[in-house]
C-alpha cells in the first residue's frame, strides 16, 4: 500500500513550486488588478479566481493526460496590464475573456495556430521585453526614496540568484515584508473580506481594449509561458499534444474572467520541480505532483483575499522593488530571445522601443504599437529586398 502513495519528495516538490510561483509574482499581479480600476473586494475575487482555476484546470488536465500539468498565472500578462491604457474593470474582464478565447482558438484550429505562429519570435520577445523593462527601471528609480531597503533587496537577489536561484524571489519577498513590518512602514489594511470569494464584475467589450489588452495578452502568455512549459514537460520525457493542454488554459481563462482573472497557463520554471524524477522517480506516477500542486492552490484560494489586503497595505516603494526584482528572469530570457540571430534586428529593437515608450494613439496602447512597428519594418525589409531582385 505505501508504494501507492505519494512519497514525500512529490509533497515537498509541489508546496514549494507553489510558494515560489505564488509568492514570487503576487505583488505584481495585485498591483496589476488595482490599475485595472478593481476594488479591493474585485481584486481579493480576480486572486481567488486565478488560484482555483490553476486548482481546477490544473487537476483535470494532470488525471485526465496522465502527465505532471503544473499551471499558473501569467506573470508578463499582469506587467502588460500596469502599462494598458486606463480602462473600465468590465471592459478589462471582456479582454481577458477573449485573450482566452483566441488562446482556445489557437490550440483548437490548426489554421489559426499557425496564423499566430507566424509573428516571429524575436519580435514577439521584443514586445514582452518592452513590457517588462519600465518595471526594472522603476526598482532603481525608488532608490532616491529609500537607498536602504532598495539596495538591500537587490543583494539578496543577487546573492540568492548564484546560490539558490529557484528561491531567490522567495527569499526578496520574505525579506520585502519583515524589513517592512520591523519599520513599522506597514499601512493599515484595507477593509474587506478574509476568506475566498467570487465577485462578478460584469463584462463589456471595446475595440481599443481588444488590440491593447486581449491580442498581445495572449500573445506574451503564449511566447513567455504556454510554450516554454510545453518544453518543460518534453525535456522531462512526456509527448503532450499541444492543442489540449493551450485549449485547457484557454478554457480556464474563459471561466475565471468574469470573477476578474487575466490569464491562466501553464508553469515553466516551477513545473520543472514537478516534472522531475526528484518529485517522484516514478515517472508513470509523477501526474499526482499536479494534483498536489492544484491542492495547494486550493488553500490559496481560500485565503486569498486576506492575503490582498496585506500587499495592499505594504508601501509603494516595497511594491515597485518586489515588482522590479520579480521581472528580471522573463525580462532576461525576453532579451536574450530577442537577440538571437540577425535578420530581424532592426525590427527588434524598435519593438522593444516603441512598447517601452508607453505610447498610447488612439485609446490604444503601446504593446499593439510596438507589434505593428516591428512587423511593419519586417514587411518593408522584405518589400524593398523584392524589388532589389527584380531590378
Amino acid at each position: 500500500m505505501r508504494d501507492t502513495l505519494p512519497p514525500l519528495s512529490a509533497w515537498t516538490s509541489a508546496l514549494v513550486a507553489t510558494a515560489v510561483g505564488f509568492g514570487g509574482t503576487i505583488a505584481l499581479v495585485v498591483q496589476a488588478i488595482r490599475g485595472m480600476g478593481a476594488t479591493v473586494e474585485q481584486t481579493g475575487s480576480a486572486i481567488t479566481a486565478l488560484c482555483l482555476a490553476i486548482a481546477v484546470a490544473g487537476g483535470a488536465l494532470s488525471l485526465r493526460l496522465r502527465i505532471p500539468v503544473v499551471l499558473a498565472w501569467s506573470t508578463p500578462g499582469a506587467a502588460l496590464l500596469v502599462t494598458a491604457p486606463p480602462t473600465s474593470w468590465p471592459v478589462a474582464c471582456g479582454a481577458f475573456a477573449l485573450a482566452g478565447l483566441i488562446g482556445v482558438a489557437f490550440g483548437a484550429v490548426p489554421f489559426l495556430g499557425r496564423l499566430a505562429g507566424a509573428i516571429p519570435p524575436p519580435v514577439a520577445s521584443a514586445m514582452l521585453a518592452g513590457v517588462l523593462l519600465p518595471f526594472g527601471l522603476e526598482t532603481f528609480r525608488q532608490a532616491d526614496a529609500d537607498p536602504f531597503f532598495v539596495l538591500l533587496l537587490c543583494a539578496i537577489f543577487v546573492a540568492a540568484r548564484q546560490r539558490v536561484p529557484l528561491y531567490a524571489l522567495l527569499l526578496v519577498l520574505a525579506v520585502g515584508v519583515a524589513l517592512t513590518l520591523a519599520r513599522g512602514d506597514l499601512g493599515e489594511l484595507p477593509a474587506g473580506a478574509t476568506f475566498g470569494s467570487l465577485v462578478p464584475a460584469g463584462m463589456a467589450f471595446d475595440a481599443g481594449a481588444i488590440l491593447s489588452i486581449a491580442l498581445p495578452l495572449f500573445v506574451v502568455t503564449l511566447v513567455s509561458q504556454n510554450l516554454p512549459g510545453i518544453a518543460v514537460l518534453q525535456l522531462a520525457g512526456y509527448s503532450p499534444r499541444p492543442g489540449p493542454l493551450v485549449v485547457g488554459t484557454g478554457l480556464a481563462s474563459v471561466a475565471a474572467a468574469p470573477f476578474g482573472a487575466h490569464a491562466v497557463n501553464l508553469a515553466a520554471i516551477t513545473a520543472a520541480l514537478c516534472t522531475s524524477p526528484d518529485a517522484d522517480p516514478a515517472k508513470e506516477r509523477r501526474w499526482r505532483v499536479g494534483l498536489i500542486y492544484a491542492g495547494f492552490y486550493l488553500l490559496l484560494a481560500i485565503f486569498a483575499p486576506a492575503l490582498v489586503r496585506t500587499f495592499l497595505a505594504l508601501p509603494h516603494t516595497a511594491i515597485a522593488v518586489l515588482t522590479g526584482l520579480a521581472i528580471v528572469p522573463t525580462l532576461t530570457a525576453a532579451l536574450e530571445a530577442m537577440l538571437k540571430g540577425s535578420e530581424h534586428r532592426d525590427a527588434t529593437i524598435l519593438t522593444l522601443l516603441v512598447t517601452a515608450s508607453g505610447l498610447t494613439l488612439y485609446g490604444i496602447g503601446s504593446a499593439f504599437w510596438g507589434i505593428t512597428a516591428g512587423l511593419g519594418t519586417i514587411a518593408i525589409a522584405r518589400l524593398l529586398r523584392v524589388r532589389r531582385t527584380a531590378a
